[in-house]
């Protein structure tokens, strides 16, 4: 295993609203969002440790604004904790009005990506170390969300 990270850059992807993204209020499904976060999040792990990942537990997401029919998503992941098997990623999703090309946060919330091997179980990864403010915060907040849902298990 390396002992550091392969990357600690963020993963970016972008999505078009179809109709069949969208609920009767022409609004785009809560879990089609989650999906495209959920992809981020699993891309930015496997970038950053070279391992196959998945889901173990979500954060409660904080969905602010709706998102349209022919919306862009931008949803940026970026891994900011990491315990021994663990990623946790901060994820953002923002949407992009293509009639104006102006940005706004839409949701966002943590990831904890377990890695895995063949056998489905537990490998360990590179660990992150915080380098500036920022990412101490945010480190600080995903250990935190990690912490109050272990404790709720």
């Amino acid at each position: 295993m390396a002992s550091e990270p392969f990357t600690t850059e963020p993963v970016t992807l972008i999505q078009e609203v179809f109709p069949g993204d969208t609920n009767a209020y022409n609004t785009l499904f809560g879990g089609r969002l989650l999906s495209m976060m959920d992809t981020a999040a699993g891309i930015v792990s496997s970038k950053f440790a070279h391992r196959q990942f998945v889901t173990v537990s979500i954060d409660a997401l904080k969905f602010k604004k709706p998102a349209y029919q022919g919306d862009l998503i931008e949803v940026t992941a970026k891994v900011v904790f990491t315990s021994t098997h663990t990623a946790g990623c901060h994820v953002i999703a923002r949407r992009i009005d293509r009639a104006v090309w102006e940005c706004e946060d839409i949701c966002y919330g943590f990831f904890f990506m377990v890695a895995i091997d063949s056998q489905m179980r537990p490998i360990p990864i590179p660990q992150f170390i915080p380098q500036n403010d920022e990412e101490k915060q945010l480190w600080a907040e995903a250990e935190a969300a990690r912490d109050a849902m272990k404790a709720n298990d």
